[in-house]
């Protein structure tokens, strides 16, 4: 697999796009509307892939809009980091918006609601609000308030905007049907009152509009032809289109909505997010065991690899669950060609080499890639004592253990044959080192007489190993669907993390920059983290395994 393979396939929106291009002649405008609330995550990636890909196949424009109008939940850090995020997948956004940049503009669109008797001042409270909306079966019944006069309401609305009401005292709302069988077309909220600090505007405003009226308005100032969204917006469409419709805006896109992407053993609600961060049970948004953009950076998983995989899974009507391991396998399929090879020992058993010359180090040479001679070769040192992993050998091994025990020959990787001749233990009777010879003959793995050697081993010397401490991570959470769970912290893993910080890699990974991802050959994929541990060992983070071990402990 190259850096890029993939070809956008065909699917519902994109053949509509196509349509509208050949009918109307029109230049396609989308956007990527995320609220400063968080990081994003793997969810989002699949609506930024969608919204800048469809702009790129067709030569169009895609916005970058901040939907700003919480200023509760909103700061600076979550603008910046979704910033840094959309660019790291590889997207670069036509115009940068907010959409307090038009709080203005929405203000007096509102007015001229007010003075088309479309929108009125309620007074109700939230637990009325309630109640007069009706159920899905019964319709709802008008508000006291909505028979006030246009110009009560238009004083009263500018008196919401100077601060003389409370939070909760009133609210401005859309007159449209009371008995719609579409609760949303139920009189709506189109302002509340926020009494906040926001990150842009300061105290500038007390009325914050709500994301129905905003995001149609907004999507209509920006001249947005195709307004794409996730699937639990599609029984808003007919407000969208009412909110634009009535107030005949220069411009009406066409809201078209697709399923969200829901990944097993995965949680993307932001609230729930948002929980695992606060109390702590994850080192912050970017722990690599979060499905946030800035957590599978941090693990190692390449843009390309997501960008693949949203590819991959297509663009539906229909929400489905999709199976983690197919974003793991597009990662192990982007790392298997790109990543270069080195050897690191996790879990370090001290081998000596008892007819090797002592004080004795040579250079070794070894290919960087198996099948890619243009990333060409490094050297690796060699001595008297190595370290091997101690799951490579055993006292008793059984029939089918091709790896080291007494008196078994095994080869090791781009070096020579060992036979193991002794064993040490401790007190314990635990096993602390072995004793082996090498067969001189054998140097780069093989032997001039040609006998066969089934076992091959990594290793790495020991008077030059770099220290170094590995973080196996794993799924965060034990159970498909923890997202529906009643609580969601019961079903948390308690092995997602296991800190290895006794293991020992070749001397060149020192030199590895952050998020520069490896393939530690028999064992899986890593990326160099971004920062030291505190004794100042390099940290290297498990991307994935070299094979679905989930596969089988699911079955």
């Amino acid at each position: 697999m190259t850096e890029e393979t993939t070809t956008p396939s065909n699917n519902f929106i994109r053949n509509r796009v196509r349509k509208d291009i050949e009918e109307k002649s029109m230049s396609i405008m989308t956007r990527f509307p995320p609220e400063p609330n968080g990081y994003l995550h793997i969810g989002h990636a699949k609506s930024i892939c969608l919204n800048f890909g469809i702009a790129q196949e067709f030569n169009g424009q895609c916005n970058l809009r901040f939907d700003d109008t919480n200023p509760d939940k909103e700061n600076e850090e979550y603008v910046e980091s979704i910033k840094r995020d959309v660019e790291w997948l590889g997207h670069s956004w036509s115009n940068l918006f907010f959409t307090s940049d038009y709080y203005e503009q929405l203000f007096q669109y509102a007015v001229k609601l007010i003075e088309m008797d479309k929108a009125y001042v309620c007074h109700l409270n939230a637990e009325q609000v309630r109640e007069y909306r009706g159920t899905l079966t019964e319709a709802g019944k008008d508000s006291p308030h909505r028979d006030r006069s246009v110009e009560e309401n238009l004083d009263l609305f500018k008196r919401m905007r100077q601060g003389e009401f409370k939070e909760g005292e009133c609210v401005l709302r859309a007159k449209i049907d009371m008995a719609s069988p579409n609760i949303n077309m139920r009189d709506p909220a189109l302002y509340r009152i926020k009494h906040a600090h926001h990150h842009r505007t300061a105290n500038e405003w007390c009325i914050y509009p709500m994301y129905d009226y905003a995001h149609c308005v907004s999507d209509a100032i920006e001249s947005i032809t195709h307004s794409l969204c996730t699937l639990e917006f599609e029984d808003h469409r007919p407000l969208y289109d009412w909110i634009l419709d009535t107030l005949s805006t220069p411009s009406h896109p066409q809201q078209i909505e697709f399923a969200r992407l829901s990944l097993d053993y995965t949680v993307t609600s932001k609230r729930k997010l948002h929980q695992l961060v606060d109390e702590n049970h994850v080192d912050g948004w970017d722990d690599p065991r979060m499905p946030t953009i800035t957590g599978l950076r941090r693990r190692g998983y390449p843009a390309a690899a997501i960008r693949d995989f949203c590819e991959r899974i297509g663009i539906t009507k229909k929400d489905s669950q999709i199976d983690v391991g197919v974003l793991e396998n597009c990662v192990r399929e982007n790392l298997d060609y790109n990543a270069p090879r080195a050897m690191c020992v996790l879990k370090p058993l001290k081998v000596v080499i008892e007819n090797y010359p002592e004080g004795q180090e040579e250079q070794l040479e070894a290919s960087n890639h198996p099948k890619r001679e243009e990333l060409g070769k490094r050297s690796i040192p060699f001595s008297r004592e190595i370290y091997i992993e101690q799951d490579d050998f055993m006292e008793e091994p059984p029939k089918k253990f091709f790896r080291l025990g007494p008196g078994r020959e095994v080869r090791l990787r781009y070096a020579y044959y060992v036979t193991c001749t002794d064993v040490v233990k401790d007190a314990d009777g635990n096993v602390i080192e072995l004793r082996c010879t090498y067969d001189p003959e054998t140097r780069g793995g093989k032997s001039p007489d040609g006998r066969k050697i089934k076992g091959t081993i990594h290793w790495v010397s020991a008077a030059s190993a770099l220290p170094v401490q590995v973080n196996s991570y794993d799924r965060l959470f034990n159970t498909p669907n923890p997202g529906a769970e009643e609580n969601m912290l019961d079903s948390l893993n308690p092995d997602s993390l296991e800190v290895l910080d006794n293991c020992f890699a070749e001397p060149s990974m020192a030199e590895a920059e952050a998020e520069k991802s490896f393939q530690f050959e028999r064992t899986g994929y890593y990326t160099r983290d971004k920062s030291d541990n505190k004794n100042g060992k390099v940290v290297f983070n498990r991307t994935v395994t070299l094979r679905d071990t989930w596969a089988k402990v699911s079955k």
